[in-house]
């Protein structure tokens, strides 16, 4: 996959376009002669890099236990090191785990609880620095939550980074 978040089912762009621009649709396009519509790849990455927006896995390494995409069905064999993705994030002042396994990662990488949906803690790396650690509602449809409703939460991080 070239980007995050490539599944036209997954509604995180879709939330993206109705916080930044009140259009759930921004972020789509339609494939020639009225095909399947897709995200526009090259206006994601541009609106990402525009807004400061980083995005990582958790895991380097994962195993698929069950053949499908729960996260309650994976095991992580190998953590990625945020720490050493944060050194090149300067500027990064809030960290968003978009699902139960993501929250899990973090927090026993940092020793701290993992919030419940939609909410945030403080968190401070191994070498003393402070971030917010988030958690959101996860944007596959599999999580019975309204797009609205996701928003939400996804506005209240992005006004406490002042994106929005």
């Amino acid at each position: 996959m070239n980007f995050y978040y490539p599944n036209f089912t997954n509604d995180f762009w879709r939330i993206m376009g109705l916080l930044f621009f009140g259009k759930a649709s921004q972020f789509e396009i339609r494939q020639a002669s009225g095909g399947k519509k897709q995200w526009n790849e090259a206006a994601i990455r541009t609106f990402a890099q525009e807004k400061g927006l980083a995005f990582s896995d958790t895991a380097k390494q994962i195993r698929r236990l069950m053949g499908n995409a729960s996260d309650a069905d994976l095991e992580i064999v190998e953590p990625r090191d945020i720490n050493a993705l944060l050194a090149h994030l300067p500027h990064c002042v809030a960290i968003a785990a978009t699902g139960g396994k993501a929250s899990e990662v973090i927090a026993n990488l940092y020793g701290t609880p993992i919030p419940s949906p939609g909410s945030h803690l403080p968190l401070v790396t191994g070498n003393g620095r402070q971030l917010t650690f988030w958690r959101l509602p996860s944007t596959s449809r599999a999580y019975p939550l309204p797009l609205v409703q996701k928003a939400i939460s996804y506005r209240a991080l992005l006004q406490s980074v002042h994106l929005l």
